[in-house]
């Protein structure tokens, strides 16, 4: 039985004073010594959180008991070891950074794409009138991704408004978005409706969710996750490898952050070439002074940077 419970979710729910929340939850959290990375706006909550079950069931049944937070859908992993080093609380503009912040046009809460379960999206996903949309980033999708996905080449979700004229082909079609987890696919569906889709979906739980209870068939690769295991199996099914090495084209299915911190680029690595390149995705990287020493995983705590220096006195980010 595994030590560690490691729990993804989100909730779109006002939160009147998100700051003082921010504040507060940090320390809620850290008197159950968890670690994670949780976002709070006054949207709602975005949060990846790994402790023991123990402390992990007593967060569930604390924020399920707050009315503005009932609903969530918690998806729980067994892990070996905590899948943070810290724990974190921040207050933002958005749970998810896309620049949609005018919630007359953009509003889950009010209005998005429908919800389909996991074996909703298995029975409609090979229909002739449906497409399927990935809104992830193109290192998540390089990874993994559902085979005759639609994939867009984008660096950060934040560029996904700018690429909704390349989808004016499907607006007679069934869309269906997906994600790692859901959240982003929120604000997608609602974007695509606002832009005149008309029969929008999106795969609630996201890649994760659809793993656990539907055995993650037809979803090629592995699933890109925010925390220090950096990918994970999805497909018990008829799982393939479809991610190559950046550096030699041999296909791996390891995900990496370049060793070097101010390059800091996600991609995939071979262990061979990890151990030739030290971790990082290139010679001018591997040569860097700051170059962080390779252990094999390729996650790193982050170390802020220096970013003004006055009088002998370096203030940080």
């Amino acid at each position: 039985m595994a030590q560690y419970n490691t729990l993804l979710y989100y909730c779109y729910s006002t939160i009147a004073d998100g700051e003082q929340f921010a504040a507060d939850h940090l320390k809620f959290c850290k008197s159950l010594n968890l670690t994670g990375r949780v976002i709070v706006a006054t949207e709602g909550l975005n949060g990846t959180i790994s402790g023991s079950p123990e402390s992990c069931k007593a967060y569930m049944d604390t924020l399920h008991a707050d009315e503005r937070f009932a609903s969530i859908d918690f998806k729980v992993d067994e892990v070996d070891s905590p899948s943070f080093v810290k724990m974190h609380v921040r207050y933002k503009d958005e749970i998810v950074h896309s620049g949609l912040r005018d919630p007359n046009i953009i509003n889950p809460q009010d209005k998005t794409g429908i919800h389909l379960e996991p074996q909703e999206f298995l029975e409609m996903k090979d229909g002739e009138d449906v497409i399927i949309l990935d809104v992830r980033s193109n290192y998540e999708h390089n990874l993994g991704k559902f085979k005759n996905a639609i994939t867009l080449d984008i660096e950060n979700f934040r560029d996904f408004p700018e690429k909704i004229n390349e989808l004016a082909e499907y607006k007679d079609k069934k869309i269906i978005t997906y994600c790692t987890g859901g959240i982003k696919c929120e604000k997608a569906s609602a974007l695509l409706l606002h832009e005149g889709f008309t029969d929008v979906y999106q795969l609630h739980g996201g890649i994760i969710k659809y793993g656990k209870e539907a055995g993650g068939e037809d979803f090629d690769g592995k699933c890109y996750v925010f925390d220090n295991r950096l990918a994970v199996e999805v497909n018990s099914v008829n799982p393939v490898v479809i991610a190559t090495c950046y550096n030699c084209g041999n296909v791996t299915d390891k995900m990496i952050n370049c060793a070097n911190p101010e390059c800091n680029e996600h991609f995939t690595q071979c262990d061979d070439c990890g151990t030739t390149m030290q971790g990082c995705c290139c010679d001018a990287c591997k040569e860097h002074p700051r170059k962080r020493e390779y252990d094999g995983t390729g996650y790193y705590v982050k170390v802020p940077l220096p970013v003004n220096v006055k009088a002998g006195k370096v203030s940080l980010a």
